[in-house]
This record gives C-alpha cells, sequence and structure tokens, in this order.
C-alpha cells in the first residue's frame, strides 16, 4: 500500500499554502496582534476558496474531498496561526446555512470553552451565561460556561495508578463529528509545530556565536533534530488517523500533537535566546496558540484515558 500523498493531494497543500502566504503573512498576523477582530473579508475569502465546503459533495455545492484532504489543510491554517473558530465553522458546513461559504462564523463550546463568542453568527450547543475569561493567546478570545472544566477529569498520572487491580475504564464513544474536531485541531498543532522546526533552522544557519552559526554546535543540532522528530511523529500519527478514523489513534494523534506543538515551541524559544521571548519574535505566539489548542477538543488527560482504555 502507498502512504505517500498523491499528485492532487500536494497540489492541494501547495494552493492552500500560496493562498495563505498571500491572504495572511507575517504582515497580516502582526497586524491582527494589534486589532484582534476578525477579518470577515478573508473568511469569505476561505469559503470562496472551498476551506469550510472541503469535504461537503460536490452535489451540495462542496468540494467532494476528504478528512485525509482536510487535515493537510488545517495543516498549513495552523502553521500560519490562522485565527478564529475554524474548525466550528467547517464541521457547520452543509447544516448551518452560510457557514460553508464562509459567510456565516460559527463557534461551539469545547470543554467548556468558547473561542471567538463575541464574533460568532452561529452558536453550537449551550452557552448560556459565558463569562469572558482571560486568553493566554492574543489571537482567541475565550469564554467560559460556568460549572465547566478540566477538574471533572483526572490528571494523567493519577487514572493510571486508580485503575490498577480493577476493571478498565472503557473507551470514550465519542460522535463521529467530535473524532473530525479533534483530528482537525491535531492537524492545526502539527502545522504549528513544524513552523517552530523551520523558525529554529532559519535562526540557528543565521546567528553567530563565538566566530561561528549557532547551528555548529551541538546542544542547538540536538534541540532542532528532536524538534523535527517530535512533529513527523505526529504528521504521521494525524495523517494515519485520518484514514482509519479510528477514536483511539484519533485520541493518540491529538496527544501527540499538543505534545509536538508545546515542545516545539519551547524549544524554539531556547534556540533564539533571549530574543525569543521579545514581543517581536513570533515564537511565543506559537506556543500560546498551542497551549490553548491542547485545552481543546480533547485535553491530554481524556487522550490518555481514552488511549489506555483502547490498551
Amino acid at each position: 500500500m502507498d502512504f505517500r500523498l498523491t499528485e492532487d493531494q500536494r497540489a492541494l497543500r501547495k494552493g492552500v499554502r500560496e493562498l495563505l502566504a498571500r491572504r495572511f503573512d507575517r504582515g497580516s498576523l502582526r497586524a491582527a496582534l494589534d486589532s484582534p477582530s476578525l477579518d470577515r473579508e478573508m473568511w469569505r475569502e476561505l469559503g470562496d476558496a472551498g476551506f469550510f465546503a472541503l469535504r461537503l459533495p460536490e452535489g451540495e455545492g462542496g468540494v467532494g474531498l476528504g478528512l485525509p484532504e482536510a487535515v493537510l489543510v488545517f495543516e498549513e491554517a495552523g502553521r500560519v496561526l490562522l485565527p478564529g473558530p475554524l474548525v466550528a465553522t467547517h464541521l457547520a458546513a452543509g447544516s448551518v446555512p452560510g457557514a460553508a461559504e464562509g459567510a456565516v462564523v460559527v463557534t461551539d463550546a469545547s470543554e467548556g470553552l468558547v473561542p471567538w463568542l463575541d464574533a460568532a453568527d452561529v452558536v453550537l450547543g449551550d452557552v448560556t451565561d459565558a463569562v469572558p475569561v482571560r486568553s493566554v493567546d492574543p489571537l482567541t478570545p475565550l469564554h467560559r460556561v460556568p460549572g465547566t472544566g478540566r477538574c471533572a477529569h483526572p490528571p494523567p498520572s493519577s487514572g493510571l495508578r486508580s485503575s490498577r487491580g480493577h476493571p478498565p475504564r472503557p473507551a470514550e464513544r465519542l460522535p463521529a463529528t467530535q473524532l473530525t474536531g479533534i483530528l482537525l485541531t491535531a492537524a492545526e498543532q502539527v502545522g504549528s509545530a513544524q513552523a517552530a522546526v523551520d523558525m529554529a533552522v532559519s535562526h540557528a544557519r543565521a546567528r553567530e556565536q563565538f566566530g561561528q552559526v549557532i547551528g555548529g554546535f551541538q546542544a542547538v543540532k540536538h534541540l532542532c533534530a528532536g524538534m523535527l522528530v517530535r512533529t513527523e511523529l505526529a504528521r504521521a500519527a494525524v495523517w494515519a488517523a485520518s484514514v482509519t478514523g479510528d477514536p483511539v489513534e484519533v485520541a493518540g494523534a491529538k496527544l501527540l500533537a499538543d505534545e509536538a506543538a508545546v515542545g516545539n515551541a519551547r524549544d524554539c524559544l531556547q534556540v533564539h535566546g533571549g530574543m525569543g521571548f521579545t514581543w517581536e519574535a513570533d515564537v511565543h505566539l506559537h506556543l500560546k496558540r498551542a497551549w490553548v489548542r491542547a485545552e481543546l477538543r480533547m485535553p491530554a488527560a481524556r487522550a490518555e484515558e481514552t488511549v489506555a482504555a483502547g490498551l
């Protein structure tokens, strides 16, 4: 069996990358920090390009592609830190009028958090009395639904210790739509992890210390190599889960993607040194977005429980 991307898939990825490079380059990213409101014109352009209708049948006005192709597209969105409730609007295409075309912005509650609530035209789920909370990511405004949060799930270590001597906890059963949302969020994390690799390698090739580029130092080489391994492992897991649709593989992919995005952003900060912590550098933006995504659509504790139950 050939697991390589097809020519059409490579062309799709290339086309999305070119669209985002033109429509949301680094200048647009920095401008969004100064004015953190959803760009409706860009949202409609994404709709015109088929971003939200990618998996809708052609007979319903969609592109007629599958989840593997959607994963490639969302990986590119994560690479450039494209803001907005992308996953929720994509999932709503076909059921919420206007979502597929980018004319309507859709958000939903995930783990008790609601991204971009004030900017959304349609909110799925009960978000009654949702209150604004300070988001660590300046490009992801958040609300929290009272009475929800991570406290309902055990920490990663305690769940495994308490299960000794007892029947294993059954694997969590989730609707197909929720599994798709988890996987697309993981794909965004993979894109961010790749961006961190690219930024670290670029800086290591240009920055000089003690008369040579820092990329020649063994410690920096090890950091960059570890980042690449994390990214490729997470990417393989996400791509595989997009083909199988297996709930345990989806949970494992989300777990690996979260670790890759957060871990790579941290290591990228180390490669950049002191300048990596400045507002002018983009490294901190990837770390903050990775933290937020890690709390959405199956955080680590739930993912670990699902994988453990499956084993």
